[in-house]
């Protein structure tokens, strides 16, 4: 039933304007719009080259609030740049700083919070995130998130960390109480189980 609650608030012009899920990005980017919406409050929790940061400033618009974390000043650079060649600069809030530090930036309630897990694409592919950072991150997600609101996650276990970030995650994840989180896990059974995919958790109250 949600997935038809899904394509029921989704409505596309043409074929050529259904995205194609081919890896875990597109289908967070699936959700991130069905829930976020103009003037919400909502956090990037890895910046990374701008791609989700842009779609959240223009799903939020100007009477919303985006804050954008990343810990290596080439991807916040290089997410203004996004911002400002859109127009989108006044909306965001840009911290050069791990998503482990997002309640010093961001008091809530924000309706979401996107993580895209490992290494900055085009970047330096031997700083990754790291699990205890991560889960710091997520814990603060959790408090700051207004119910009903989601956190979508992007995990990459193929890259040389990833499999131990994934395990520490979904542990803590499988710990949270039914009736506090729905928490879905979601990922292509074609591919390797190295593959990334993608993991959903909303607030229930």
């Amino acid at each position: 039933m949600p997935f038809l609650l899904l394509s029921c608030a989704m409505s596309y012009s043409t074929p050529d304007d259904i995205p194609l899920l081919r890896g875990p990005v597109p289908l967070s980017h699936l959700f991130i719009r069905r829930y976020v919406t103009r003037g919400d409050h909502v956090i990037d929790a890895t910046c990374g080259n701008g791609h989700d940061t842009l779609l959240l400033a223009g799903l939020v618009g100007q009477s919303g609030r985006v804050w954008a974390f990343d810990i290596q000043q080439q991807a916040v650079e290089a997410t203004a740049a996004r911002l400002a060649e859109a127009g989108y600069f006044d909306t965001v809030e840009l911290v050069h700083g791990g998503h482990e530090t997002m309640a010093e930036h961001c008091t809530g309630p924000v309706k979401a919070v996107i993580f895209n897990l490992g290494y900055l694409p085009g970047g330096d592919r031997t700083v990754v995130t790291l699990p205890e950072s991560t889960l710091a991150g997520l814990e603060q997600s959790f408090e700051i998130l207004e119910p009903g609101g989601i956190v979508v996650i992007s995990l990459y276990p193929g890259h040389e960390g990833g499999e131990q970030e994934r395990t520490i995650l979904e542990a803590r994840l499988a710990q949270l109480s039914p009736a506090g989180f729905h928490v879905w896990r979601m990922g292509q059974i074609n591919v390797p189980a190295t593959a990334p995919y993608v993991i959903l958790v909303q607030k229930v109250s």
